[in-house]
């Protein structure tokens, strides 16, 4: 595997494009994704940075363009683009939207290439969480390569219906507000919307379901690690995980199973091999490190360097 400096030279930011209604929270998901509570910046096709009034103009008019690059100041090595527009049903919008998905998803410029499609779904709206928008996207469009992530934002509002449910059942207040997180699942599960998802033309590959993202503490790791799972390359599963500046977990987990298991299998450790050779620890150390973001590695061989990978 190439050193993450060499994947991130060739493939550049890791490119997300965003589907969902107004209101879906998707703002407040990319801002947990890049730590921050700032607005992002936003760019057009040519990096000239444009002013966000105008961009509000725009989409008060109904005009949107897909093209333009949205980053955020805490982690300009993610790039978003928002397709804020088709869901309302406007024919043209749809059409933009993908043509630019078949456009970037195999581009021979690999640094203007999508990565992964989140679909943001909220589910403060459970009642119509599949409109004809999610119907006609996963029947019609065609990511390619591209993994699609069914996003359930706003998760937490199913915990009143839970904690209702849970109440009548003769539990205690606080049992059901304990609770009513596990109970949401099952209330979703039972709505079969996740059935309803894998049976169309073009499923997503996986998906989450994320809740109190507006809080201070909002947790956007099963959505890390649910992306970094459905990348399936590994090119691509470094350049995420090493984008990402807000889950350590990830970091360790994907170090564990790859490079460190990769050498244990190597020399036999679990059998009793006597041990690692320098060239073999240096290595480790090495290939271990290419999964967290922005470490820096003594050089072993000259131990005044630091190397950045």
């Amino acid at each position: 595997m190439a050193p993450t400096k060499d994947i991130r030279e060739k493939f550049g930011r890791f490119r997300i494009l965003v589907v969902g209604r107004a209101n879906a929270g998707k703002t407040t998901l990319l801002q947990r994704v890049c730590n921050t509570t700032e607005k992002p910046e936003i760019f057009d096709c040519e990096g000239n940075k444009i002013d966000a009034t105008v961009v509000q103009s725009s989409l008060g008019r109904g005009y949107h363009e897909i093209k333009n690059e949205l980053v955020f100041g805490s982690n300009a090595d993610f790039v978003f683009h928002d397709s804020c527009g088709f869901e309302a049903g406007s024919e043209a919008e749809f059409k933009k939207m993908k043509e630019f998905v078949l456009e970037r998803a195999s581009t021979t410029f690999l640094k203007e290439r999508i990565h992964v499609i989140w679909y943001c779904i909220p589910m403060d709206e459970c009642h119509r969480a599949i409109t004809k928008a999610e119907e006609r996207f996963f029947v019609e469009c065609d990511t390619s390569s591209v993994p699609v992530i069914a996003v359930f934002t706003k998760f937490d509002a199913l915990w009143d219906d839970a904690y209702a449910q849970l109440k009548e059942s003769g539990l205690t207040r606080m049992e059901s507000k304990r609770m009513a997180p596990e109970k949401a699942k099952e209330i979703f599960t039972n709505m079969k919307i996740w059935d309803r998802l894998r049976q169309t033309q073009y499923p997503p590959k996986d998906y989450v379901y994320l809740a109190e993202m507006d809080k201070d503490n909002a947790d956007c790791g099963p959505l890390l690690e649910g992306t970094t799972n459905a990348l399936g390359d590994e090119a691509m599963q470094m350049l995420l995980v090493s984008t990402q500046q807000t889950n350590l977990a990830l970091c360790i987990k994907y170090a564990i199973e790859r490079p460190l298991m990769s050498y244990i299998g190597k020399v036999g450790i679990a059998r009793g091999s006597p041990g690692l050779s320098k060239d073999m620890c240096d290595g480790m150390q090495q290939g271990i490190a290419r999964w967290f973001p922005h470490v820096k590695v003594r050089n072993r061989s000259s131990p005044s360097r630091l190397k950045l990978l």
